[in-house]
């Protein structure tokens, strides 16, 4: 008699399960795929944001997953798709040492200038 391994998972009588990947299928897929950035404009917004991450073989297929997967109601008008390995972010952790320099610039901020009232979006 043969060493094989069986199992009776979900009802369908026993199953060989020798040769059989133990990693589910959607993990082997993304194995080695560069991670990606998706952000995406609404219809009735004026900037692009975050809405997610996802794994692709290449720039176009991150593209293609994003509309899939991000826009599925119809949503958006534009997608950005960016590799992670490509941004470069400040550290949460050093916040105050890093924008501690715009504190001294107060002419930056809009309470010393008067917005005419037909300037939108400001």
């Amino acid at each position: 008699m043969t060493n094989t391994r069986v199992t009776a998972e979900g009802g369908h009588a026993t199953v060989p399960t020798n040769d059989v990947s133990t990693v589910p299928e959607a993990e082997q897929v993304t194995t080695g795929w560069p991670l990606y950035e998706v952000f995406v404009r609404g219809k009735r917004g004026l900037n692009h944001v975050h809405v997610g991450s996802l794994h692709a073989p290449d720039d176009e297929m991150a593209l293609r997953h994003a509309r899939d997967v991000y826009t599925r109601r119809n949503e958006g008008v534009s997608i950005w798709v960016v590799p992670s390995a490509a941004i470069t972010a400040s550290s949460p952790s050093e916040k105050d040492p890093f924008f501690t320099p715009s504190g001294d610039k107060v002419y930056r901020h809009p309470t010393f200038y008067d917005i005419p009232d037909n300037v939108p979006h400001m």
